[in-house]
């Protein structure tokens, strides 16, 4: 019996170990900051303007309108990984991170430079690609969840089902790419729940993180032991 439990010990020793590095390497290509600076990274809710115009994003359908030119216009275009889209003529353009107007102005410049005279162009998004934000670490369904416009820190780790019995939880990282770069915030979730912090929006493309307690999994290891031990007085 005591070889099992100390096998028991082992691999909840080496569970904590991988959970450690996992949470290890997902924060060492950005240095979280708290506090004031993590909602400048995100902000709550509340404080969030939703632009007037929705930035195309990758995997966004697309048509294209070239006024009296039926040839060059086209009914559907994907916009692909590197966020561009293949046209007649203009061929590869970034359209990712801009707005339908702009990327039509972008467009018109393309084709104004080289093939047509005062071009117009029209570019409307037909079927937005679904945003995702990644729920991670220490929650009980680790995965890529659907990102609404009222979707916040707190509901993209309820749609995980919630934080482990072993979770940090005031080592929450938000991960979001901002102007190119890539950006970590720091976030206690349990302040949140009580309505000391505000709750800060997610988008789509974030990376939540929620962090591993050793003290809390040295303790329910502590529990587990003690179960076990009084079990084994019952023989």
């Amino acid at each position: 019996m005591r070889s099992n439990s100390n096998i028991a010990l082992v691999l909840g020793a080496a569970a904590a170990l991988v959970c450690s590095i996992a949470f290890g390497a997902a924060v060492a290509d950005a240095r979280p900051v708290r506090g004031k600076e993590a909602y400048e990274v995100a902000p709550p809710q509340a404080d969030t303007k939703m632009p007037a115009s929705v930035a195309i994003g990758v995997g966004d359908e697309l048509t294209l309108t070239v006024l009296g030119e039926p040839d060059l216009s086209a009914p559907r275009l994907i916009v692909d990984e590197a966020g561009r889209i293949q046209l007649p003529l203009a061929g590869s353009v970034l359209v990712a991170g801009l707005s339908p107007a702009d990327a039509s102005r972008a467009i018109e410049k393309v084709l104004g430079e080289k093939y047509l005279r005062n071009p117009q162009v029209a570019i409307n998004v037909a079927t937005p690609a679904q945003k995702l934000v990644s729920v991670e670490g220490q929650v009980n369904r680790a995965g890529a969840y659907p990102v609404q416009s009222n979707t916040t820190l707190l509901g993209a780790i309820s749609m995980a089902s919630s934080p482990t019995r072993i979770a940090k939880l005031d080592e929450t990282i938000l991960f979001r790419t901002v102007n190119g770069q890539r950006m970590a915030a720091r976030f206690d979730i349990d302040r949140i729940r009580k309505g000391l912090d505000p709750d800060p929006q997610i988008i789509g493309g974030d990376v939540v993180v929620v962090g591993f307690s050793q003290t809390k999994s040295a303790y329910r290891d502590l529990i587990s032991m003690a179960g076990l031990l009084n079990v084994l007085r019952n023989f």
